[in-house]
C-alpha cells in the first residue's frame, strides 16, 4: 500500500481554520467532502469522533491520526491538515499537534486500514520527516514530502 494511492494534494489543508480539536476534524472530514470523497459526511464525522472519545489519537511528536470507518465510504481514503498553531489534542505526551492526518475506510476494508495506519507511523517515525512536514507552508510542499517519502 502506497499513501498516495489514498491522497490527493486537495485533500492537504495548510493551515487548517479550527482551533480546536473537533473543529479540525470537522474540518478534514468537509475538505474529504469537497473534493467528492466522502458522500456522507456526518455519518462519517460520527464515526471518527466515536473513535477519538474511546482514546485520543494524538500519538505524541506532534502528530495525531485520528481514524474511522464508515459504511458509507466507498474505499480508503485520507486527508491532511496543518494547524495555524499547535493544537492541543490530548495527545499521550500531552504536546499540541502539528498535524493532524485523518484515515476514513469502510468497515470491511479493515486489513488496508490497519496497512496504511503502519504506513503513515513508519513514515512519520523520521525525526527529520517530521521536523520537515511540520514545518510545509503549503499543501503542494506537504504532498510533495509525502511523494518523496514513498519513492
Amino acid at each position: 500500500m502506497r499513501i498516495l494511492e489514498i491522497l490527493s494534494p486537495t485533500s492537504i489543508k495548510v493551515p487548517l481554520a479550527s482551533t480546536e480539536k473537533h473543529a479540525a476534524l470537522d474540518e478534514l472530514v468537509e475538505l474529504l467532502a469537497s473534493n467528492g470523497l466522502c458522500p456522507d459526511p456526518i455519518a462519517v464525522k460520527r464515526a471518527v469522533w466515536e473513535r477519538e472519545v474511546q482514546r485520543s489519537t494524538g500519538i505524541g511528536e506532534g502528530l495525531a491520526i485520528p481514524h474511522g470507518k464508515c459504511s458509507a465510504m466507498p474505499g480508503l481514503v485520507l486527508a491532511m491538515g496543518k494547524p495555524a498553531t499547535p493544537l492541543e489534542f490530548g495527545s499521550i505526551d500531552k504536546k499540541p499537534v502539528q498535524l493532524i492526518i485523518l484515515l476514513v475506510s469502510p468497515p470491511e476494508k479493515k486489513d488496508e486500514h490497519i496497512q496504511a495506519l503502519g504506513k503513515i507511523s513508519k513514515i512519520m517515525t523520521s525525526p527529520e520527516f517530521r521536523q520537515r512536514a511540520y514545518a510545509a507552508q503549503t499543501a503542494h510542499e506537504l504532498y510533495g514530502l509525502f511523494r518523496e517519502a514513498e519513492s
